[in-house]
């Protein structure tokens, strides 16, 4: 049987909300179908809320007539266009859509390096439409678009971590911030979003969802994605796994397994460095130079990571938590929590829980 979302309201043919991908050449694929995809499943969802609801104007209708979302992938040219992995996509022109109304644009990402080398065309485009939609998205890289179109000057935005010292350096009127998986800055009611890299673009997509249609459809487009948890945006893109992948093979590959299972144990720098066989002082300039960040913020961000891990997919008392992930007690958790996500444990656990 399918649920029933109380919170969830069928909206009229005039009130669906027209999201454009807007796509480059060699865009990376994941950037635009991950959000499609969210946006489409959310409109199942509410597909079958209609129906379910027997809204005369919902009876009989088309399976390929909107509810909720109109969603178009368009780029410059239109037509075929070249993915980053080699998939041909289909578009439409951009400029085919200047009288139309846009609710959401979301900007794919593209491979980026030093020479920036965007499509001007689709920069003033974006320059020249954002002032009439209602709020503007970026996934990974797309954030380079945003910023030479000027959308990003004086506003919090993030990218790819491995991309952010790329944009801040190109664009120093724009905050870059590496760490969260989005942002969302709001300005006299305009509303700019940015995301991490690649599957970052999902959690974007559905909390733009939740925005839209509330949380509850949101979850259920996140569990048709098999997508277990909603990320918050302040959560952060560095993770334990990054961490292995950025020294894997390095002098610190065993070192970030042997913390991931020892958590609740002392892991002050001395300890760590005798387990990695250094001094103290050697150990912490050899760190920071190979991962890019101290070993007090490696371990709590593992720490966090786990916590949150548990508060999602367990009913254990935070007690038991706190002391498992190293926190020693409730407070230290949650005072650390609140500070890396914004929320208390318990309230991340409500909101956040895998879906059962």
């Amino acid at each position: 049987m399918t649920p029933v979302y109380m919170n969830a309201s069928v909206t009229s043919a005039s009130a669906v909300r027209h999201v454009v991908i807007a796509v480059a050449p060699d865009l990376v694929l994941l950037d635009a179908c991950g959000p499609l995809e969210a946006f489409w499943r959310a409109e199942l969802t509410l597909a079958e809320v209609a129906r379910q609801a027997a809204v005369p104007s919902a009876t009989g209708m088309p399976a390929h007539e909107p509810v909720a979302y109109r969603l178009t992938v368009a780029s410059i040219e239109g037509g075929v266009l070249q993915t980053f992995p080699g998939l041909p996509v289909v578009t439409q022109r951009l400029d085919a859509l200047d009288d139309e109304p846009i609710d959401t644009l979301i900007v794919s990402g593209v491979p980026i390096d030093e020479r920036i080398a965007l499509q001007p065309e689709l920069v003033a485009w974006i320059a020249r439409r954002a002032p009439r939609v209602r709020r503007v998205c970026s996934v990974c890289t797309g954030a380079f678009y945003l910023a030479a179109a000027g959308l990003l000057d004086g506003r919090r935005a993030t990218t790819h971590w491995r991309d952010a010292d790329l944009l801040a350096r190109h664009f120093p009127k724009v905050h870059v911030d590496a760490d969260p998986i989005f942002i969302r800055d709001v300005r006299q009611t305009h509303a700019v979003w940015t995301s991490a890299g690649v599957t970052a673009g999902i959690d974007l997509a559905l909390a733009l969802i939740e925005e839209d249609v509330g949380h509850a459809v949101a979850m259920q487009a996140a569990r048709r994605l098999v997508v277990f948890m909603k990320r918050p945006g302040g959560q952060s893109q560095f993770s334990a796994a990054l961490a292995a992948q950025a020294s894997a093979g390095g002098p610190f590959d065993a070192l970030h397994s042997w913390m991931a299972v020892n958590l609740r144990d002392d892991l002050s720098v001395e300890r760590l460095a005798g387990q990695a066989r250094m001094s103290p002082r050697t150990f912490a300039r050899r760190y920071v130079e190979e991962v890019g960040r101290t070993p007090a913020k490696t371990v709590s961000s593992m720490r966090l990571e786990a916590a949150a891990r548990s508060l999602a997919a367990s009913r254990a008392p935070l007690k038991r938590i706190a002391l498992d992930c190293g926190f020693g007690s409730e407070q230290n958790l949650r005072r650390a929590f609140t500070r890396r996500f914004g929320v208390l444990p318990l309230d991340y656990r409500e909101r956040f829980a895998s879906a059962a």
